[in-house]
């Protein structure tokens, strides 16, 4: 027989381990709390046709999906099988699937129970979540994930609060040199429209999202891949290598975008939020006019948190004003962000930032010489405990050695 192991892109935690990563949920959970948000769950399978869709077509490939209960391939037509049409035979043989995000989950919920909610509803969830993604380092295929949203208010308020929430977060964990990056999907949506590709800015957006990750040339490559002209690739092009401080940059992006409406909306609520966070001495943010994030619901602001010697993001959100109405709610708006605990975990641990108090359990262990004398400890381990003092006894007989 084979020794037994756990799927790739999925770990098991120690007890130590588990320790720290309770802390870091209780840090990030008070966090939440002290600003006014309440906790909530969702089952971790959902409806695959409440998923499919709405993360894009990059997205909807890493959705795991359930197979139906008994013999799930009972309906299907043998000719799908013989022909090898996997998406339409998905469609029969998968009826749920496990959530991608809880973003998705939380829209659902808030449509699903709209009637027990006040508005504006302002909700925190703590909860793993699973994507059919290749690991690597600091991408697992199931992770938890620290969300706070809130809904039913179109405010710029709630970015300001929420990014001061992320300020918040990482100075109580002690990570420094992170960055928190602001775009607007408006923006974007007017680039497009200026540079003639308004139907294609969804490839648009999922292609320069990867300007860090991939390089200039292979985003171009993967622009013409998708069908988009070489002279829109290179009015596109200058965009990428803007420089200066934050007002500088969004000065250059209002002279590109000078002829859509939309783009300037999104100019404006982009600077209304750095002006806003300047009052508040929070620095550490600036404007990233390449991130996008690839996901199709965002509507008004994205951001994403960087932190130094890290690949890849370790939180990031935005606002997302239709994602309700996809399930039958319109005109709700909402905004929040994500926190990457196995990602934030990882840098933790790579920084030796947690506190010895994180992983301490036991402070007091009481040995048993037999029975008269385990009786008597199990009175002391009581009144230790009620002084908050963590203690075990020993269970089986044994000698000081």
């Amino acid at each position: 027989m084979s020794k037994p192991s756990i799927p790739k892109g999925t770990r098991d935690f120690f007890p130590e381990q588990a320790a720290k990563r309770a802390y870091l949920f209780s840090i990030i959970q008070n966090v939440f709390k002290r600003y006014g948000y309440l906790p909530i769950e969702t089952p971790a399978v959902e409806k695959l046709e409440t998923l499919m869709g709405k993360y894009g077509e990059e997205g909807d490939r890493l959705i795991f999906k359930i197979l139906n209960s008994g013999d799930y391939l009972a309906k299907v037509d043998e000719t799908l099988l013989t022909e090898k049409h996997s998406q339409k035979t998905t469609a029969l043989i998968a009826e749920k699937a496990l959530r991608y995000d809880l973003t998705v989950p939380f829209a659902r919920f808030v449509v699903q129970h709209q009637n027990e909610l006040s508005f504006p509803f302002k909700r925190y969830q703590i909860q793993p979540v699973w994507r059919a993604d290749r690991p690597q380092k600091g991408r697992y295929r199931e992770f938890y994930q620290c969300d706070v949203d809130v809904v039913g208010s179109d405010s710029l308020l709630n970015e300001v609060e929420l990014i001061q929430i992320v300020h918040e977060v990482f100075k109580q964990l002690n990570i420094e040199q992170t960055t928190i990056k602001l775009n607007n999907r408006k923006i974007l949506v007017g680039i497009s429209e200026v540079v003639g590709a308004k139907d294609k800015l969804v490839d648009i957006t999922v292609a320069i999202d990867k300007l860090d990750k991939i390089g200039l040339e292979n985003v171009k490559k993967e622009l013409l891949e998708k069908g988009i002209a070489q002279p829109v690739i290179d009015k596109l092009e200058p965009l990428f290598f803007i420089t200066g401080d934050t007002s500088e940059k969004l000065e250059k992006v209002a002279a590109f975008v000078s002829s859509s409406e939309i783009g300037l909306k999104g100019l404006e609520e982009l600077t209304t939020v750095f002006n806003t966070l300047e009052k508040f001495g929070i620095s550490n943010v600036e404007f990233d006019i390449t991130l996008a994030r690839g996901l199709n619901y965002y509507t008004g602001a994205i951001i994403e948190v960087v932190t130094e010697g890290f690949n890849g993001s370790v939180c990031g959100g935005g606002r997302y004003d239709d994602l309700t109405s996809i399930f039958g709610l319109k005109d709700v708006s909402g905004v929040g962000v994500s926190f990457g605990a196995d990602r934030i975990y990882d840098v933790m641990l790579e920084r030796d930032l947690f506190p010895k108090s994180a992983s301490v359990n036991t402070q007091v262990l009481l040995v048993n010489f037999g029975k008269s004398e385990a009786e008597y400890c199990l009175g002391l381990a009581g009144k230790l405990r009620q002084a908050n003092i963590n203690t075990e006894l020993y269970p089986d007989t044994a000698k000081i050695k």
